[in-house]
């Protein structure tokens, strides 16, 4: 789950870690509120899940009331690279001495948690990676032992952060970590994290993203889904409990197993076609599930054939036959559908399904043939929306 600018600074915040003074505004008057309690100059900042903000017009300072609701009204609204902005975050304006980069994240490879500081912030790390990768300082921590104040002062010393930095960076790297493994996040990102004039360090933009799974420990965590930025589909998907992400194509994906489901849009793509989600529905492929996945779809006006495709492990081929059979029965669909379904009782599961097909409801032995199918039914290769 990826947080907004504004949830991960309020999510900074219960673990101590300094952050700009401001609030959220969905319209310009609620803004010009919260400038005013903010404290001019203040920065008017559109909250959308995707980089470059500024260079859209998405981010601007203002020394008055007259110049928020100016930008406000200018802002709300605006599409930065296809994410409407529907929410602001307005925050007193900071005087900034020097600006770096700090991050917590698992390194999968080592097994183990990795920090990251560099005193090249204000830019993407990629970026710095990339054309000076000695300027960022990595430190693998084991999660039983934690991060300890001397780690994190190797860290940020390493890191070449300014004397007069180290003492503030070193008490926000621990706040952070604590921030990363208590707040069960699967990245905790500081960029830039500032300098004042006045000597003080603390976190002027905030990327967080929280590890869904750990989800039934934080119960919190439902305040957070309300302004997810989903599309009506996959705020469906959502409430129905459904992995799915939507996205342009016209054949819909039905499939169990994320690495099925992966190698689903593969073929897709590679016969011609594009798929309009993914969607993965795990080992429960029962009537229930069936029927949210195919009405989760069936809201998609894009979507010109759906592609069920199925290997029954431990799951039953024919429990997943009884399935979609019910599912019919219960969702009315606007387009026609290709499956191929595979693997335990895959031979009585095909023969529950004998009965019930027709030219809007085709299975095939092979994965590829329900791919060519289900193109085909959407119009062809190359066909467009």
């Amino acid at each position: 789950m990826d947080l907004f600018e504004y949830q991960g600074k309020q999510y900074f915040a219960r673990y101590g870690i300094p952050v700009s003074p401001g609030g959220v505004a969905d319209t310009a008057d609620e803004a010009v509120a919260e400038a005013d309690r903010a404290g001019y100059p203040v920065v008017v900042k559109a909250q959308v899940q995707v980089g470059g903000r500024g260079k859209a017009g998405g981010i601007k300072l203002a020394g008055d009331a007259a110049e928020v609701r100016r930008h406000a009204e200018a802002i709300l609204g605006m599409d930065i690279k296809g994410h409407v902005v529907r929410r602001l975050w307005i925050e007193h304006a900071s005087d900034i001495a020097r600006e770096y980069y700090a991050s917590f994240t698992l390194d999968r490879s080592a097994k183990l948690h990795l920090g990251m500081v560099s005193s090249r912030g204000g830019v993407d790390i990629e970026q710095v990676a990339a054309e000076e990768p000695d300027a960022i300082a990595r430190h693998h921590i084991d999660p039983v032992e934690g991060l300890t104040a001397e780690a994190a002062a190797s860290l940020v010393g390493r890191a070449g952060l300014d004397k007069e930095a180290r003492e503030g960076a070193i008490e926000l790297l621990v706040k952070l970590y604590r921030c990363f493994v208590e707040g069960d996040a699967e990245l905790v990102e500081v960029n830039p994290m500032i300098l004042t004039p006045d000597g003080r360090v603390h976190a002027l933009d905030a990327k967080v993203t929280l590890d869904e799974s750990a989800a039934f420990r934080h119960p919190e965590w439902a305040e957070l889904t309300n302004f997810q930025d989903l599309d009506d589909r996959e705020r469906l998907a959502r409430e129905k409990g459904l992995n799915y992400i939507g996205l342009s194509g016209t054949v819909g994906i039905i499939a169990n197993g994320a690495g099925l489901a992966m190698s689903t849009l593969d073929v897709v793509n590679q016969v011609g076609g594009s798929a309009a989600n993914f969607l993965d529905v795990g080992g429960g492929a029962n009537a229930d599930v069936m029927a949210n996945a195919l009405e989760v779809i069936n809201t998609d006006d894009n979507v010109r054939s759906i592609l069920v495709n199925i290997f029954g492990g431990i799951t039953r081929v024919d429990e997943v036959a009884k399935g979609i059979v019910e599912a019919l029965g219960r969702v009315k669909l606007r387009a026609p559908i290709a499956m191929r379904l595979d693997g335990t009782n895959v031979a009585e599961g095909r023969a529950l399904l004998a009965d019930h097909q027709s030219d809007r409801l085709i299975s095939l032995p092979t994965m590829l043939e329900a791919a060519r199918k289900a193109v085909e039914l959407a119009g062809g290769a190359g066909g467009t929306r």
